[in-house]
């Protein structure tokens, strides 16, 4: 009798980060749980190895490297050894990553919009057999998919949507804010220094509707969440494209806005109207300046004090609490600027990243919002879902948990091959939405839906 030895061996898959940023830290803890069960490898890699170090604790399943995206003998070498990539970085590095990753057939996730350059690597990611995962994190990410939960309910009972309307906000948690903007920054601060810029796009009541940035911040809304009170919203630069994405494409209103504190966007409107959000030049030797000097330079002359100036050139647009705002984030003062040649929206981040900091024990917060009206059998219908995360502490911040979880659980339903689709993708499809929103239920990110 001949007795054949077994043999068991265990398939181990590649996952590749790129990134390890503040919104990465959910992410890499859930593959590194994950890791033995799935059987991964867990590469991180960034341009800060200590942080990569930090992220990553020692695990057995973990691999930390320096990272050089635009090294590309290192970014071609690693991409090749994955079988999926997730990519952390800024939207406008994901090309060079993304042409990889069709060239060597490996799949990749990213949580940023989907850019025309992407898109049109989509035939070409169909060709290789792969999947580019785009706009799975928060917003765009959880948003799509909640919404495509209902937007689908509401279509297979024979229902017609008439307005579709969808807030977020990344903010501070209701005990943690302690000053008179309610904002601290859970995320990347140049994003937000920066947010509205362009032309606001939406339908409303079958018309088309603009708002460009000089005004975005002054035409806003008031959205109401059980339990946490009433926020400012402001109209996001694009809702206009979403109606075909979401097979909404006759609708007569929908919108998609940003959601902050009462009194927030009034206050910043000082900034856009002053132009201290602008990227686009360099202030010469500002390090030389005060803010006081710098808000001079950008007001009218004139022998009134700064402070003075500043009321009379924002007119009935300045009122008590919006100065006491300004007046808070000493901008007013002969506080020196740090930054060299910087641009105003440079020297003004910089600014705001030291007075809006997330201190050692506060939590940041996630609202989101979305409000469906339909009509169904002749009766109009409304339905309202809602989504509150808070984070845990600085480092799991709620921002990080859902722009991480919903990546992190995309890439294992990719490996399991559970999402079988192929091509520029986002998740908008039940395939995708529904196991996703699924799991993120189980780890606290869950929606309340009810009718109005």
């Amino acid at each position: 009798m001949v007795i054949f030895a077994s043999y068991s061996y265990i398939f181990m898959q590649n996952i590749l980060v790129i990134g390890a940023g503040r919104s990465a830290s959910s992410l890499i803890n859930y593959l590194l749980t994950h890791s033995v069960k799935e059987n991964w490898n867990v590469t991180v890699g960034d341009v800060s190895l200590d942080l990569v170090k930090q992220k990553t604790a020692g695990h057995s399943n973990a691999r930390a490297i320096q990272f050089d995206i635009n090294n590309d003998a290192q970014r071609e070498e690693e991409i090749k050894r994955a079988d999926i990539v997730i990519s952390m970085l800024p939207a406008f590095m994901h090309m060079n990553v993304a042409k990889d990753c069709v060239k060597y057939k490996k799949h990749l996730a990213t949580a940023s919009y989907v850019s025309k350059e992407m898109k049109e690597l989509d035939a070409d990611a169909k060709a290789a057999g792969i999947i580019l995962m785009n706009e799975i994190g928060l917003d765009p990410g959880i948003d799509h998919a909640s919404a495509m939960k209902v937007i689908d309910h509401i279509h297979e009972q024979g229902g017609e949507l008439t307005s579709f309307q969808s807030f977020c906000g990344g903010l501070v948690a209701p005990e943690c804010n302690d000053n008179p903007w309610g904002y601290k920054f859970s995320w990347n601060p140049r994003n937000v220094v920066l947010a509205g810029q362009g032309t606001a796009q939406f339908i409303e009541n079958g018309e088309y509707k603009y708002i460009p940035y000089n005004r975005l911040f002054t035409q806003i809304c008031t959205i109401e969440m059980d339990g946490y009170g009433k926020f400012d919203a402001y109209a996001n630069r694009d809702s206009l494209s979403y109606r075909k994405i979401y097979n909404l494409e006759k609708i007569p209103t929908m919108l998609r806005g940003t959601l902050r504190m009462p009194g927030y966007c009034k206050a910043w409107n000082v900034f856009v109207k002053l132009g201290l959000t602008d990227d686009s030049y360099k202030i010469e030797a500002s390090e030389t300046l005060t803010y006081k000097q710098l808000l001079e330079a950008f007001l009218p002359q004139g022998k009134q004090s700064v402070k003075e100036k500043l009321i009379a050139f924002m007119g009935n647009e300045m009122d008590a609490e919006t100065l006491s705002k300004i007046e808070w984030l000493e901008i007013l003062t002969d506080r020196k600027i740090r930054l060299k040649d910087a641009t105003p929206a440079q020297i003004l981040q910089d600014l705001l990243e030291e007075k809006w900091l997330l201190k050692e024990n506060d939590k940041d917060m996630i609202v989101m919002q979305h409000e469906f009206e339909y009509s169904l059998k002749g009766q109009t219908k409304k339905i309202k879902s809602s989504l509150v995360v808070k984070g845990e502490d600085q480092t799991y911040t709620a921002m990080a948990k859902t722009v991480g979880l919903p990546l992190a659980i995309s890439a294992k339903l990719i490996l399991q091959g559970k999402i079988k689709a192929r091509g520029v993708v986002i998740p908008t499809t039940k395939e995708i939405y529904e196991p996703v929103l699924a799991e993120l239920e189980t780890l606290g990110v869950k929606f309340v839906e009810k009718g109005i």
